[in-house]
């Protein structure tokens, strides 16, 4: 008798990394409610410093739920509060469909890869 193994996520990578004064959040893995956390703790603004501008590098993200989402609108408006900026670089097409059906991608930049994300 075969017995079906249950999904495992994939474990939530955050690294956060400065490139010509951007902040570069790296994130691999699965956003859902159960692993936002480290995104959360790497985009809060007072540790981003005055006018924040960061850039989501999100191209090993294989999976987001709402929680990612809401944690991006937030962010977007924490940083635009304090004339930053964010933009998102690099999802997949998965991720991507689900930034399109929700409107995410008509409020947060993004762009298909780091280098243009950083360049724009």
């Amino acid at each position: 008798m075969e017995i079906e193994k249950g999904h495992r996520p994939e474990p939530l990578e955050v690294v956060s990394t400065a490139a010509d004064g951007v902040s570069v959040v790296t994130v691999s893995g699965e956003i859902d409610h159960t692993s936002v956390d480290p995104l959360v703790q790497a985009l809060d603004t007072g540790a981003l410093g005055t006018r924040p501008r960061v850039v989501i590098d999100m191209r090993d993200v294989t999976f987001m739920d709402s929680s990612g989402i809401n944690v991006l609108l937030a962010a977007r408006l924490d940083l635009a509060s304090t004339g930053g900026w964010l933009r998102l670089a690099g999802p997949r097409d998965s991720v991507m469909r689900t930034l399109e059906i929700v409107g995410v991608d008509t409020l947060i930049p993004c762009y298909p890869s780091l280098r243009e994300a950083l360049a724009a």
